[in-house]
Formats: structure tokens, C-alpha cells, sequence
């Protein structure tokens, strides 16, 4: 498999993403909402996706809920995660229940269309990052771990991987690292004990399959975004919270990656730091400097493998089943229809 995520650019593939698909560093593809028309179209894409590509892809959307959730007709409309706590009115008995099924529910109807993973949860605090805001389960940590843990667990009942983002935490920078280099510069005993933690957490609970880390600068731990930071990636997460999961990169073209120079040197810088996968979004440019800049032979770690999807049912006989109808009721009653 290779190291190199990807995207198309619309409902069908073209010639030329055939060709890039066919690319033996291409291991896996994000899907976005320029890609969904209707379940029908995205079955046959997925189908083609699945056809041209030299290795046998993983397949990832970003489908948190609330604002980003990049499929909706036809989908279930789950929630934004910080919205489940004040709903269930501080009862975290029926706070957890809404984030179990949701992360059923969730994982459950994309797995349905071949798709193996939802870069999900956010783990980030609700602090004072406009970007994360409601995509965070709340404002307090043990909450989250709470909720995210309930919602992993659904996810993994459905066959569905979790990725944890974005590693140490987004949640206390102003800036948007879509648009800009977001800099955090607490002290690192408050990071690490706090951010970081949330990650420890659920971590120790053997739920956490992946994380994806921040494009953000913490200058009291490193001088290079997390992402590309050995120190992050190797030592506190590796080594210090024994994390053996994957690393995905944050896509290279954000703006908070822009300093580390070219896509390629982007690129490489991630995996050296210890990325097993770098992401490369919305830049069919930009992705094709990495394809020229690597070695063609470059393998990706054994450890992507891990988060393929469990076999699963289409989603007209997912729609059918029991658990699928319960699920939905119990939107239904989060929603107070």
C-alpha cells in the first residue's frame, strides 16, 4: 500500500484520475461533498474507485456530523457532537446512549457504500477555536472522553475504525490552521495534561485506532507543527502514551503546512516524522509533486491495513434491519420529532 491519501473532483472519475489512481503510491482516497449526488452515484464511483486503483485503497470521508458531514441526502443527519451533551439535559446515561448509536449509525451507513473509515472523533476541546467549536464534545475533558469513548464503540460495533483529531489539540488556538499557522503557546505541562490527555485516555481504553495530528505550533514543546514533528509523533505519542495506531497527516494543503516548504518536502517531512499516510486535499497539483518526489517503490506501514472496514451490508438491507430502525428512532427522539 502506498503512503499517498488523495482526492477526485467530482461524481465520476476522469481520465486523468484513472491514470493517478493507477499510481503505485496511491493508497487510499477522500471523498468530499463535490462527490455525492445521490447513493446510487456514489456506489458507482466507489465501484470505480475500487476498479482502476493499482492497490487496494482505503477509502475515508471526513463525516463527524453537524457541519461536516459531506453526504446528506439520503443519510442520516447526525448531530454536531458538542450539541449531544446539552441535549440529553447533563443525564450522561442517556448523553452516552445518543453518542453510541450515532457512532453506529454513522459508521454503519457509510460502510454500507464501501467507504472504510470517517476521520472521526474530534477530540479536541470546546475552547476558544472557532473551526473545532461544536465539532468538540464539550468544554470538559472528562466529558469528552465520555462521550467519545461511547461513540468509538459504535463505530467499532458497525466495523468501523476510529481516528482520533487532531493530536494534541486544536481546541485552544484562535486561528484556523485551514487558513492560517495556528499557534498554541501554553506551557507544555498544561498540553500535555490537559489536550493530550484526552487521548491518553481513550487510548488506555484500546478504542483509539488512528489519530491524526494538528497543524499547529506548540513553541513550549517543538518549533514544527505537530504534524511534522518528531517530537510529538515519536516521543509523546509514540513512546510516552505507547501509541502503536496510525498516524494520518492533516492534509499538506492547508496553510498551516505551507512552511515546510514544497508538497514533496511537505510530504516528506510528515512521514519522517512518523505519518504513516499524508493526506493531499483539493491540489490534484500538489499531489502529483509527491507521486514525482518519492521513491515509486515506497511502502507505506503494515499498520493502514488495519483500518479496512469489516465486511458489511448494502444499505437497503442496513435500512431493514432493526438496529438501523432503532437507531434512527433514537435520532428522531434527539431531534424531538
Amino acid at each position: 500500500m502506498g503512503p499517498l491519501m488523495l482526492d477526485v473532483a467530482s461524481y465520476e472519475l476522469s481520465v486523468d484520475e484513472i491514470d493517478v489512481l493507477d499510481h503505485p503510491l496511491v493508497g487510499g482516497l477522500i471523498l468530499f461533498t463535490r462527490n455525492y449526488h445521490d447513493q446510487k452515484q456514489l456506489s458507482e464511483l466507489v465501484s470505480q474507485i475500487r476498479k482502476h486503483a493499482r492497490n487496494d485503497l482505503l477509502i475515508a470521508v471526513d463525516h463527524e456530523g453537524g457541519r461536516v458531514q459531506r453526504f446528506r441526502e439520503g443519510f442520516s443527519a447526525i448531530p454536531a457532537m458538542g450539541e449531544i451533551y446539552p441535549r440529553a439535559a447533563g443525564n450522561m446515561e442517556k448523553a452516552s446512549e445518543f453518542a453510541n448509536q450515532f457512532g453506529w449509525l454513522m459508521a454503519s451507513e457509510l460502510l454500507a457504500f464501501d467507504i472504510d473509515i470517517s476521520f472521526a472523533p474530534v477530540l479536541d476541546i470546546h475552547g476558544i477555536s472557532d473551526v473545532i467549536g461544536d465539532r468538540s464534545f464539550n468544554q470538559k475533558s472528562e466529558i469528552i472522553v465520555q462521550l467519545a469513548s461511547q461513540f468509538i464503540q459504535g463505530m467499532h460495533k458497525a466495523g468501523m475504525k476510529s481516528t482520533g483529531k487532531h493530536y494534541p489539540g486544536h481546541g485552544n488556538v484562535k486561528e484556523d490552521s485551514h487558513i492560517a499557522i495556528p499557534v498554541d503557546a501554553r506551557p507544555a505541562e498544561e498540553i500535555l495534561n490537559l489536550d493530550s490527555r484526552i487521548f491518553a485516555e481513550i487510548h488506555q481504553q484500546g478504542l483509539l485506532d488512528a489519530v491524526m495530528p494538528a497543524h499547529v505550533i506548540y513553541p513550549q514543546v517543538d518549533s514544527l507543527p505537530a504534524g511534522f514533528s518528531p517530537l510529538w509523533i515519536k516521543q509523546h505519542l509514540r513512546k510516552n502514551l505507547d501509541f502503536n495506531g496510525v498516524v494520518f497527516s492533516d492534509d499538506l494543503s492547508m496553510q498551516g503546512a505551507v512552511q515546510m516548504g514544497d508538497f514533496g518536502q511537505r510530504a516528506d517531512a510528515a512521514l519522517s516524522a512518523g505519518c504513516d499516510m499524508v493526506l493531499v486535499c483539493n491540489d490534484p497539483k500538489g499531489a502529483i509533486q509527491v507521486l514525482d518526489s518519492m521513491p515509486s517503490d515506497y511502502l507505506a506501514s503494515e499498520r493502514i491495513k488495519h483500518m479496512r472496514k469489516s465486511k458489511s451490508e448494502g444499505f437497503s438491507t442496513l435500512a431493514g434491519t432493526y438496529a438501523h430502525k432503532q437507531a434512527s428512532e433514537l435520532l428522531a427522539e434527539f431531534y424531538g420529532e
